[in-house]
C-alpha cells in the first residue's frame, strides 16, 4: 500500500507537469507489470536525486538550508602554567601581652575597653594606692624614731660610751627603714598602669573596683601587626613548602587576601594526621584580622614553562572516555567546526588544564556554542571583547 501511494504520488506529479497522461492498463497482470515498470523509473530517479544533492552540496554548503552554529572563539597560545595546593588554616596571634600591675591595689578607672585600639605608653588603668601612703606614713614615723636612735648611740660610741654593737644595730635599723621606704615610694608610682605595646584590647580582665594583684592581668592587648596564619601541611608537600617562599593567603570572611612569606615550617611531622606546621606572618594595617579566623594557604607545588592550557570546561569527553575539543577550521570557503581529539594534564584552580597531546597553540578554540557542535558543522563566530583584543 504504502509503495502504491509513492507511485500514485509520482503519477500525479508527472501527469500535472506532462500533458499526455498514460493509460493503464485494465488487466491485473498488466497493472503488475505498469508497477514494476514505474518502481524502475522512480529508483532510477531517487538516485538521480541523491547524486545531484551531494554535487550542488559540495559546491554550495548552505543548499539544503543546512544549519550554521553560532560560537565565539578564543586563541590558544602557550605559556607556562603553575598549579597550587590550598590548605586549611587559621588566624593566630603572634603577640598577646598582659598588662599587669607591678603593686597590689584597687582599680579607680578602667581608661580602655575591649575593641579599643591602644599605642604604646597609653594610661591604662589607675590604682587606689591609699593602703601604700598609709604604709610610708607609719613607716616614716619609724624611720624618724630609727634616727633618733642612731644618732644618740652615735654621740655615746664618739665617746667611747656603750657598745659598739648597740651603735650597729641602731644605725641597721636605720638604713633597713630608709631602704623600705624608699621602696613603698616607688611603689607608689605605680599608680598609674601603661600599655607595654601597641595593639586592641582584646580581653579586659579585670573591672574598675576590682582589686589588682602584682603579675596578675588588667587587660590583654593583641599586637594586630604580629599575626600569622597558620596551617597543617600533609607530609607529602614538605618538598614544596621552603622557608621564605612566597604564598598566599585567604581570609573568606572578610574577602580579603595577600601574599606573604612562610616564616616559619615546623621540625616534627605530627604522627596523629602525617602533616607539619607552617606560619606566614601577616600584615594588617587596617586591623581587620582577628585571631581563630579561617584562612587558606595556597603554595606552589608544580609549574611547568611553555605549555598549551586551555578552560578545563571546554573538553568534552565521548562515551568511550576519549577527550575532545571544537577547534575552527578556515581551509575551507566557509569556516566549520573541527573535531580534536586531545589528552589532558594538571588543571589548577583557576580552571586550567593542561593539554598534553592535541593542540600546538596556534588554534582558534571554539568555546561559547561547543556544546551540541559535530564535526564539519558550518559556524558563524561573534567576536567577542576579548576575541577582538586576542585577533587585534
Amino acid at each position: 500500500m504504502k509503495h502504491l501511494f509513492s507511485f500514485l504520488a509520482i503519477a500525479l506529479l508527472f501527469v500535472a507537469c506532462n500533458p499526455t497522461v498514460e493509460e493503464v492498463p485494465a488487466d491485473l497482470e498488466g497493472k503488475k507489470a505498469y508497477l514494476q515498470e514505474k518502481k524502475e523509473e522512480l529508483n532510477k530517479l531517487t538516485l538521480q536525486i541523491a547524486q545531484l544533492e551531494s554535487e550542488i552540496a559540495k559546491e554550495d554548503p548552505t543548499f539544503g538550508g543546512k544549519k550554521v552554529r553560532l560560537v565565539t572563539i578564543d586563541s590558544v597560545n602557550r605559556s607556562d602554567f603553575e598549579h597550587f595546593v590550598e590548605i586549611q588554616g587559621s588566624i593566630e596571634a603572634d603577640d598577646m601581652v598582659d598588662v599587669t600591675s607591678e603593686t597590689a591595689g584597687r582599680i579607680l578607672s578602667l581608661k580602655v575597653k575591649e575593641g579599643d585600639p591602644v599605642r604604646q605608653g597609653q594610661l591604662v588603668a589607675e590604682l587606689d594606692l591609699e593602703s601604700l601612703k598609709k604604709q610610708i606614713a607609719e613607716l616614716e614615723t619609724s624611720l624618724s624614731l630609727a634616727n633618733t636612735v642612731y644618732e644618740r648611740q652615735k654621740r655615746l660610741w664618739d665617746q667611747n660610751i656603750g657598745s659598739e654593737m648597740q651603735y650597729l644595730e641602731a644605725k641597721n635599723n636605720k638604713e633597713r627603714l630608709e631602704k623600705s621606704l624608699e621602696t613603698l615610694q616607688f611603689n607608689l608610682t605605680k599608680s598609674k598602669v601603661y600599655a607595654p605595646i601597641s595593639g586592641v584590647v582584646e580581653n579586659e580582665v579585670l573591672q574598675s573596683g576590682e582589686i589588682a594583684s602584682p603579675g596578675a592581668p588588667i587587660v590583654q592587648i593583641l599586637n594586630t601587626n604580629r599575626l600569622k596564619a597558620k596551617a597543617s601541611v600533609p607530609e607529602s608537600y614538605l618538598k614544596s613548602v621552603t622557608q621564605g617562599a612566597m604564598v598566599k593567603v585567604s581570609v573568606p570572611a572578610l574577602d580579603w587576601e595577600t601574599e606573604a612569606r612562610v616564616t616559619q615550617i615546623g621540625r616534627v611531622i605530627d604522627p596523629s594526621n602525617r602533616t607539619f606546621a607552617v606560619e606566614v606572618a601577616l600584615s594588617d594595617p587596617q586591623r581587620r584580622l582577628k585571631p581563630n579566623l579561617l584562612a587558606y594557604v595556597y603554595f606552589k607545588d608544580y609549574e611547568e614553562e611553555d605549555v598549551v592550557t586551555i578552560p578545563l570546561d571546554q573538553v568534552q569527553e565521548e562515551v568511550g572516555g576519549k577527550k575532545y575539543v571544537f577547534v575552527v577550521d578556515r581551509s575551507g570557503e566557509d569556516p566549520i567546526a573541527r573535531k580534536v581529539y586531545v589528552k589532558i594534564g594538571r588543571t589548577n584552580s583557576e580552571g586550567a588544564v593542561v593539554i598534553t597531546e592535541g593542540l600546538n597553540g596556534d588554534e582558534e578554540l571554539i568555546m561559547d556554542g561547543a556544546r551540541g557542535l559535530v564535526d564539519e558543522d558550518l559556524i558563524d563566530i561573534t567576536n567577542n571583547a576579548k576575541t577582538e583584543a586576542n585577533n587585534g
